[in-house]
């Protein structure tokens, strides 16, 4: 499979937009990572420059070829050995199920198999009505999500995502590539496990705000606090390396706090509800693991195309505070051509999850 990945500095849409494109002749498929001020100019211009392609964008800090910045436009393009269809889901929050019947016909006009059709998808939120949505297809196929919520945009601002020239709010925008030369696999990396520490239930939550309130029938961050053995004021430090982790069957789903409350309460970034199993999750060997994740793409894939991957904010706060950001974006571009972008939650087929990385490998 032959992609083009092209790069724009800042200065201006439009100068961002012709550095990117040099040298690329007749696209089928765009995706792209800009900083938030431009995304709206440059999807435009793009439509304007390539209008029979199908141009989908995010924005955010994006890690190209070895490099992380977030004040460029990475570009990704695909040619005719891919079958591509985009389409938007509007009212995220409140009413996906809404898209159901044009997500089955972008689905369709894939002609989707298993083994080398994906979903990628960029929310502005909604996350867990958004998955339940887009699986209520891709169950039926069989196929594999990727997505990534949009991180980095202004507190004043709304976070928008961007479709073929236009750009919307309280919405998600997703694209299905068939892969007419070889497979694409889907990859989920967790770089937290659950140790030493106990099993706990979820016995009162407030799933509609992201609140978890009791665990084993005491408040939240009395339970988190008494086995970390740290007073509360100091929970928000653990963050980035003892998260909770919601177990389901064999594997574990993160969820992060986004901040506690005076009533020892936790504001969560991805839902839990009453009943969840969870564990307080340990850091472990993130180097060999991202060691062991890459080397298990290199086995299964012999030649690989293009690896595209979404990387929690947390991941990325953890790693600048280990001074390994560089490392990584590195390594990952060692062996394979390698885009991805820094988001604010991730999406793993049916899963919302915190503190991951997923990411879709082309053959």
């Amino acid at each position: 499979m032959k992609t083009y990945l092209g790069t724009g500095s800042g200065g201006s849409a439009k100068k961002m937009v012709a550095e990117a494109t040099k040298g690329l002749i007749n696209p089928s498929l765009i995706l792209t990572i800009s900083p938030y001020n431009y995304l709206s100019d440059i999807s435009t211009l793009l439509k304007e420059q390539y209008p029979a392609a199908q141009i989908i964008g995010t924005s955010g800090t994006s890690l190209s070829q070895g490099e992380v910045d977030d004040n460029k436009l990475i570009l990704t393009a695909f040619y005719d050995d891919i079958i591509a269809s985009c389409g938007i889901i509007e009212q995220v929050t409140t009413t996906p199920a809404r898209a159901l019947a044009d997500i089955e016909t972008h689905l369709n006009a894939v002609s989707p198999d298993k083994k080398n059709t994906v979903c990628i998808a960029f929310t502005t939120a909604g996350e867990e009505l958004l998955v339940t949505t887009l699986n209520a297809v891709l169950e039926k196929k069989q196929i594999n999500l990727i997505g990534g919520s949009v991180f980095g945009y202004p507190d004043t601002a709304l976070a928008e995502v961007a479709l073929n020239g236009k750009t919307y709010a309280n919405a998600c925008a997703y694209v299905f590539i068939k892969n007419k030369t070889g497979r694409i696999r889907v990859y989920k990396e967790n770089l937290y496990e659950k140790a030493t520490h106990s099993i706990h239930y979820v016995t009162k939550a407030d799933p509609e705000h992201r609140k978890l309130i009791e665990l084993d029938h005491q408040p939240a961050l009395t339970v988190y606090c008494k086995e970390m053995g740290i007073p509360k004021d100091k929970a928000m430090d653990y963050v980035l390396t003892n998260p909770l982790g919601r177990v389901v069957d064999d594997d574990i789903f993160i969820s992060s706090f986004a901040s506690t409350n005076s009533d020892n309460t936790i504001n969560m970034y991805k839902t839990l509800s009453q009943n969840d199993s969870i564990y307080i999750l340990d850091l472990v060997d993130y180097e060999t693991i991202i060691a062991d994740t890459q080397n298990k793409m290199k086995a299964d894939f012999p030649h690989i195309s293009l690896i595209f991957s979404v990387d929690c904010i947390y991941r990325y706060l953890l790693f600048e505070s280990k001074h390994y950001t560089k490392t990584y974006a590195k390594n990952f571009a060692s062996f394979a051509p390698h885009v991805g972008v820094i988001g604010g939650g991730e999406q793993y087929n049916n899963q919302h999850v915190n503190q991951t990385m997923v990411c879709a490998v082309f053959e």
